[in-house]
């Protein structure tokens, strides 16, 4: 992929990658490690990575924590937006919105489940979706199929999960494309979108609800099987010391 973009592409895209790092000092390891490998001196999106944990938000807004090493970044021209990921839990994110505030910072994107099923459990569309309309930030869609498990609910077809996404007030939806067929159902359902009406969505909605109740195709909500940084948590860094307090004699 680098050479690809050295040699021919890197001025024709919106470059964007993601780092675990949580410490200062292991983000800016990952993002010179992702410069070096993509052969490029910039990349358009930087993404703090799975956001999943309530004590992430601290951590990376941290005194010397990943938010400083992307800003000086971005300082340097290294990159030009600063957004986050995550999958687990709707409250995380806004949790995460809030740390952000707290210390003076917007986020440029945030990228986030969105899918005929998160509408009924664990909701990103009905609790963060609204959230970033309103302070127009850009928003990211995936896991509209959720790596094929929804398809395996039976309620839905692959072109209905990705028109169900396309139609919510998203920046871009992300699907996966592992071949040509996978592509062409993907160029298709863009070729031919139409916005959905109400009765359609309420419609689809109602196939899909009792499917959908408790998660049990959302897997990376309910179970640790998405969770690459919960497998390897070295890519996080090192904890931040604590302060023991001491008690007076």
């Amino acid at each position: 992929m680098g050479q690809a973009l050295r040699d021919h592409y890197r001025d024709r895209v919106f470059l964007m990658t993601k780092i675990d790092g949580r410490t200062r000092k292991e983000a800016t390891r990952q993002l010179e490690e992702s410069l070096r490998r993509l052969q490029t001196d910039r990349i358009d999106l930087v993404q703090h990575h799975e956001i999943l944990r309530y004590e992430d938000p601290h951590r990376i807004f941290n005194e010397d924590g990943a938010h400083g090493a992307l800003v000086d970044a971005k300082k340097a021209g290294k990159i030009r937006y600063i957004g986050f990921t995550g999958h687990k839990d709707p409250r995380i994110h806004l949790h995460m919105l809030e740390v952000a505030w707290e210390n003076g910072f917007r986020f440029d994107t945030v990228q986030m489940p969105l899918n005929v099923m998160d509408a009924h459990y664990r909701s990103f569309e009905k609790l963060v979706l609204p959230e970033l309309v309103q302070r127009e930030i850009g928003v990211l869609g995936m896991k509209c199929m959720a790596n094929g498990l929804i398809l395996r609910s039976r309620t839905v077809t692959p072109a209905e999960c990705l028109r169900y996404a396309l139609h919510l007030p998203t920046s871009v939806v992300i699907t996966g494309i592992d071949s040509i067929q996978i592509l062409e159902q993907a160029l298709e359902v863009a070729r031919t979108f139409t916005p959905m009406t109400a009765s359609e969505v309420t419609a689809l909605l109602a196939r899909t609800a009792k499917a959908a109740a408790k998660g049990h195709f959302e897997l990376f909500k309910t179970t640790s099987v998405f969770d690459g940084t919960a497998q390897n948590p070295a890519w996080l860094g090192e904890e931040p010391e604590h302060i023991q307090a001491v008690m007076p004699s």
